[in-house]
């Protein structure tokens, strides 16, 4: 059985304000209850983040962990968000410049050149992203400090000591590759694969079976550079 479900403020999940990432790891925890106590899990972008939050706070509930491209910024390969990023964001939000505040998301959060943005403008899409911007401070909210080009911020989650896949694309821009790696290397029982060809927008049927293995299959433990079967 799986859950596939709309995170708190999008899709058909109703919102409880204010906002607080514990809300939503408290949504994660009643899924899994509702699925028999225990689950893998699956996140991307920042609902990898997310996950491994719920996986800090939840951990017995949650048997296996794959991540996809967590947005961490932890070298110079990009630049840092602003140190006003999401105190601005919010702005705009209060101030309802929904489309500003999606272009900000953009270019500043996501690294996007502008004129690739303003196409996005002409996209019958364009008015389902302005329909959830709020919901983009939710995702600088859960980010926190890990956009600030420091690999130090990830040594918050060491102590999740489950089973972990962090994925990636090796079309990816080379700053999410090294996010992936910088958790890999945090994490204890963690394991990493880049998926040739893939980016951010991976597509399903070549990451599909790459979930499929690893929560079917058996895990693998890190001990220094090498992996080692359970």
């Amino acid at each position: 059985m799986t859950f596939h479900y709309d995170r708190r403020g999008s899709g058909d999940s109703c919102d409880t304000p204010p906002y607080a990432v514990e809300q939503e790891i408290e949504d994660i925890d009643a899924l899994i209850t509702e699925a028999g106590g225990s689950a893998f899990v699956f996140g991307y972008s920042s609902g990898a983040v997310l996950a491994l939050d719920a996986a800090q706070k939840i951990a017995d509930k949650i048997s296996k962990l794959a991540l996809y491209e967590p947005p961490f910024i932890v070298g110079d390969s990009r630049p840092s968000l602003p140190a006003d990023y999401l105190a601005h964001l919010q702005e705009l939000i209060e101030l309802e410049r929904y489309g500003d505040a999606v272009d900000y998301f953009m270019t500043q959060g996501k690294g996007m050149p502008q004129d690739m943005v303003a196409f996005m403008h002409q996209l019958p899409e364009w008015s389902e992203f302005t329909s959830v911007a709020h919901t983009l401070v939710y995702e600088g909210m859960i980010m926190s400090v890990s956009q600030c080009g420091d690999p130090a911020p990830l040594e918050q989650w060491a102590s999740v000591k489950v089973p972990t896949l962090i994925a990636d694309g090796g079309a990816s821009p080379k700053w999410m590759r090294e996010a992936s790696q910088a958790l890999a290397d945090v994490l204890p029982h963690a394991q990493r694969r880049s998926l040739p060809g893939q980016n951010h927008g991976v597509d399903p049927e070549v990451l599909t079976p790459v979930l499929v293995e690893f929560f079917k299959g058996q895990s693998y433990y890190k001990s220094g550079k090498e992996y080692y079967l359970s």
